[in-house]
Order: structure tokens, then C-alpha cells, then sequence
């Protein structure tokens, strides 16, 4: 009897260790607000007039951090900046530091306790990272989605809104796997890569994957985004999302097509087409 309990207690244990496990391999979005993860590129007008509705269309209060760029100082306009004040919105701030203590201040997170949308523009990710990673400005930036706001970016702007960050080392934008490798996790269990199709990066994704399998990899291209909401994702824009997720998709079927193995596959996406990341599988009803 002895046995058989402690037989027991044992499969109970390396089930739960088990579970554990396939649930840290879950790739889920935010609970609450949205998300919109642009490619780099020129501005799409399908792309920013989303971001600007998610935000409040003209009522919106948005916070643009351009930090990434690597300047010291930024002007109003800043980041796109100007770009949302010409489509309507009447309250914008630009909120740049790179010093963490000042990002752990209050006085420097007052502009994100009121605001609806937080835009982060492109440049260098680890920046991000370096200036407000567990910091009062990051569960700031947080509390915008927890209230039903969006968060936003581009390129940079992109990359730092998963939870390992492609493309973070301080050498070069060459490596994908760095000495900063993790982001704001706003979607967790998951590699975002950008610029993909314009700068041939269609193959990086997999110096990631071959290390970390367990992730969702996603590269967007140039004026093209993806918006997230929950643990689903719309593309929208002029080009397109190339998912690794280890297995192909076709509008045309599969059936007659030679497809490579699960480590060296991927797919392409286009404006209008969804996607569940919990299933990682293409919504197609």
C-alpha cells in the first residue's frame, strides 16, 4: 500500500512539473488593451489610423518614448510625435530618460497615469531595456494596458513588446541571441523580429529557435503590423507576417507541396489573415 501511494504521489509530482512546463510554453498576449507591433519602415496609414482609434481617436493622451534612438535629448515631435498630433490627437508628451533611477521615479511616470497609449519608435531595443526594465515606468506602461489602453511601436518599438529580445545584443543589430535578451513581455513566450522581408532576415529567426524551441517567433515587414488582442493577432498593412511556429499553412493547401521539416519551416500571413498564438494555428473562419 505503501508503494502504490508513493507511486502515486510520485506521478502526481511530474505531472504538475509537467504542466508547469506546458504552460511557461504558452505564448499569450495581454489580458486587458491592445496591442499594435509595426514592422519598421514608413508610416502605413492603415497602421497609425488603427493605433489612433485604440487610442481614443482625438481624445486620446499619448505617451511616445523614443529612447531607443540613442539621443540624448528628443523634441516634441519626436518619434511620430508630431505625426499623432496632425491626425487629431490633442494630448501627446514625449518621455525620454536613459538613466533607470530617474525612470524609477514618480515625478517621471506622471504623463503614463493618465494616458491611453504608450508608443515606443525605432532605433536600438536594448536601450529600452537598459533605461526602464523593473522600473516604475514599466509597470507604468503596464497599468496603460490594464486599463483597457494600447501599446505601440515600431521596429525597436516592436522587438521590446515580446518576452526575448531578437536582435538585443550592444555590438551589432547582426546577432540575433545578445547581451540583452529580454523585453517587456507584453506577450509572453514569444521572439518578435521586424524589417524582415525588406532586409532579407527571413532565415534569423532560426539562430533563436534552434536555442530557445519552445518560442513563438514572428517576423513583421516594413509599413505592416500586427494587432493583438488577448492571445489572438490581425495583420494589417501593406506587406506581410512570417510566422515559426513549426508547422506550414497555404491558402492553396498542402496536400502537393514539399514542405521542409518543422525546424527550418515558416509562413507568410497578409493583411486581414488572424492568428491564435495560445493554438499556434491561422484562424481561418
Amino acid at each position: 500500500m505503501r508503494i502504490f501511494a508513493k507511486l502515486v504521489c510520485c506521478f502526481l509530482a511530474t505531472s504538475t512539473v509537467q504542466f508547469t512546463l506546458a504552460q511557461k510554453n504558452i505564448t499569450t498576449g495581454p489580458t486587458k488593451g491592445s496591442l499594435v507591433i509595426v514592422g519598421g519602415g514608413r508610416n502605413n496609414d492603415q497602421v497609425t489610423a488603427k493605433f489612433m482609434e485604440l487610442a481614443g481617436g482625438k481624445d486620446a493622451h499619448i505617451v511616445v518614448i523614443p529612447t531607443a534612438w540613442g539621443a540624448e535629448a528628443y523634441s516634441d515631435n519626436a518619434g511620430n510625435a508630431g505625426l499623432f498630433r496632425k491626425m487629431g490627437a490633442t494630448k501627446v508628451t514625449v518621455l525620454h530618460t536613459s538613466n533607470p533611477k530617474i525612470a524609477n521615479t514618480n515625478a517621471f511616470i506622471e504623463p503614463l497615469k493618465s494616458a491611453t497609449a504608450v508608443w515606443f519608435s525605432g532605433g536600438r531595443q536594448w536601450r529600452l531595456v537598459d533605461s526602464y526594465k523593473d522600473t516604475k515606468t514599466e509597470k507604468a506602461i503596464w497599468d496603460v494596458l490594464n486599463r483597457g489602453g494600447v501599446v505601440g511601436g515600431s521596429s525597436a518599438g516592436a522587438t521590446i513588446q515580446g518576452s526575448y529580445l531578437a536582435r538585443g545584443h550592444t555590438e551589432n543589430n547582426q546577432k540575433m541571441m545578445g547581451d540583452h535578451e529580454e523585453g517587456f513581455a507584453f506577450i509572453k513566450n514569444i521572439a518578435i523580429d521586424q524589417h524582415v522581408l525588406a532586409r532579407n532576415r527571413q532565415f534569423d529567426m532560426f539562430d533563436i529557435l534552434k536555442n530557445k524551441p519552445e518560442l513563438l517567433g514572428i517576423a513583421i515587414d516594413e509599413s505592416t503590423a500586427v494587432v493583438v488582442t488577448g492571445n489572438t493577432f490581425e495583420v494589417i498593412g501593406k506587406s506581410y507576417v512570417l510566422i515559426y511556429d513549426g508547422t506550414f499553412y497555404s491558402r492553396e493547401g498542402t496536400s502537393l507541396k514539399t514542405v521542409p521539416s518543422k525546424e527550418n519551416v515558416f509562413y507568410f500571413l497578409r493583411s486581414g489573415e488572424r492568428y491564435d498564438m495560445e493554438n499556434r494555428k491561422v484562424i481561418t473562419n
